[in-house]
């Protein structure tokens, strides 16, 4: 199957330049410059992979991306010139996969895009063919592998955006042992981790919030100073 990408984009070289490299690459390759356009192609198109600009006419790509975390679990990116560390910790704790800032290299962006798509499309696509476990239960909670979502002991549901969701199942397949920040973001986005990135440490917080909604939960997810982090719940 070949995967199919839309890029939100106002900015027509930009655009193009863009179109031209996925193609070359030999992606399905949709456009749109706003949100308008952006659900049109959606409503018409399986889509796999969006790589969406902040700065855009009408809703802004933030405001785009928690509308669409509130409906689908298409992997995303955001590709901007804002880059100043708020913007991109929004964008992550929103649900973005991934945050590049232009101006960017072609190739990196590929190769960023194809790691994504092999752990989305091709990762749905053997953990269906595999139909082992369909989810874990620890503490009162539940994480249902075939909707994505952490289940309270209260019955609150909460869809995790990608990034949450591989981090929380690369815990309870590991529990009690010790993940770094390095293992962690590779299982989350396929990149190494770098000098200065939080990617994980904003993904983690963003996962305890759901904890912290029920006060009686015990400590899920500890903080290995130094280290990492740890999965403490108990697998039932």
């Amino acid at each position: 199957m070949t995967p199919n990408i839309l890029i939100v984009e106002d900015e027509l070289v930009t655009r193009n330049t863009l179109k031209s490299t996925f193609e070359a690459e030999g992606y399905n390759v949709f456009e749109a410059i706003d949100g308008n356009e952006m659900n049109s192609v959606l409503e018409a198109h399986s889509v796999h992979l969006i790589i969406m600009d902040i700065n855009l006419p009408g809703k802004n790509g933030l405001l785009l991306a928690r509308e669409l975390r509130d409906r689908e679990q298409i992997a995303l990116m955001f590709l901007t010139g804002r880059d100043n560390e708020v913007d991109k910790i929004l964008g992550l704790e929103i649900g973005a996969d991934d945050y590049i800032t232009k101006p960017f290299n072609p190739r990196e962006l590929t190769i960023r895009a194809r790691n994504l798509l092999n752990r989305t499309v091709n990762g749905q696509v053997a953990s269906e063919e595999k139909g082992t476990v369909e989810e874990y239960r620890f503490n009162g909670w539940i994480l249902d592998i075939n909707s994505r979502s952490l289940v309270s002991p209260n019955q609150e549901t909460y869809k995790l955006p990608r990034s949450e969701f591989r981090a929380m199942l690369h815990f309870v397949e590991n529990p009690g042992q010790i993940q770094t920040r390095a293992d962690l973001l590779k299982k989350m986005t396929g990149r190494e981790l770098k000098p200065h990135d939080r990617t994980v440490d904003v993904t983690i917080r963003r996962i305890r919030k759901h904890f912290e909604s029920i006060p009686e939960t015990p400590e899920i997810i500890a903080t290995i100073h130094g280290e990492g982090y740890r999965f403490c719940g108990e697998i039932e």
